[in-house]
C-alpha cells in the first residue's frame, strides 16, 4: 500500500531538511545560505508543469517518480497558482523497508520561492488545480545530464500526496 503524506503549508523550520526560504534582503539572515553550481553553469527560465504529468487522485496526487541534481541547488517560485512539491532528503537511497516515509509534502502559494538543497530528492511542483502551473526556476544549465531519478512506483514505494481541503 502506498505511503499517504499529507501536503501541508511551507515553513522555513519543515523546509530547513530540504533547503531554505530566502528572506528579505532587510532580514540578518539574508546571505546565510548561497546557491551551488559545481559546473559554473547557472541558468534562469520559465518552466511549468500541468496534472497531465502525474496521476490525479481522489484526494490528491501521486508521485511515482522523485528527481535530484547533484551539481547544484535548484531555486522554484510559482508565479500563477497554488502548487504542490515533495521532497525527501538527499541522503535518501529509497532502499531500506520504508524509505518513502522520509517525503515531505508542501504546498506552495503563488511567489513564495524555495531553495532545493544540491541531491535533494524531489517531484513536481504540480498545480492544485486545472490550469497549469509556471514556475521561475534557477538551476544548472545542463540539469538534464545531472538529472537523477528513483522510480517509486517500480519498487512498490509509490507516495500519495493528500491535498487539504
Amino acid at each position: 500500500m502506498p505511503e499517504r503524506v499529507t501536503a501541508v503549508e511551507v515553513s522555513e523550520e519543515a523546509w530547513a531538511p530540504f533547503g531554505w526560504i530566502p528572506v528579505e534582503d532587510t532580514d540578518p539572515r539574508d546571505g546565510t545560505h548561497r546557491l551551488e553550481f559545481a559546473w559554473g553553469d547557472v541558468h534562469v527560465n520559465v518552466i511549468g508543469h500541468t496534472l497531465d504529468e502525474v496521476a490525479v487522485l481522489p484526494d490528491g496526487l501521486r508521485c511515482d517518480v522523485m528527481y535530484r541534481h547533484d551539481t547544484h541547488t535548484q531555486c522554484l517560485m510559482g508565479l500563477n497558482c497554488d502548487s504542490v512539491v515533495a521532497v525527501a532528503p538527499a541522503a535518501e537511497d529509497f532502499s531500506g523497508p520504508r524509505p518513502s516515509a522520509s517525503v515531505r509534502a508542501f504546498l506552495l502559494h503563488p511567489l513564495r520561492a524555495v531553495v532545493l538543497h544540491r541531491g535533494t530528492w524531489h517531484w513536481g511542483p504540480f498545480p492544485l488545480g486545472g490550469e497549469p502551473v509556471r514556475l521561475f526556476n534557477v538551476q544548472g544549465l545542463r540539469y538534464a545530464e545531472d538529472n537523477t531519478s528513483v522510480d517509486l512506483a517500480g519498487r512498490g514505494l509509490s507516495v500519495e500526496v493528500v491535498l487539504p481541503h
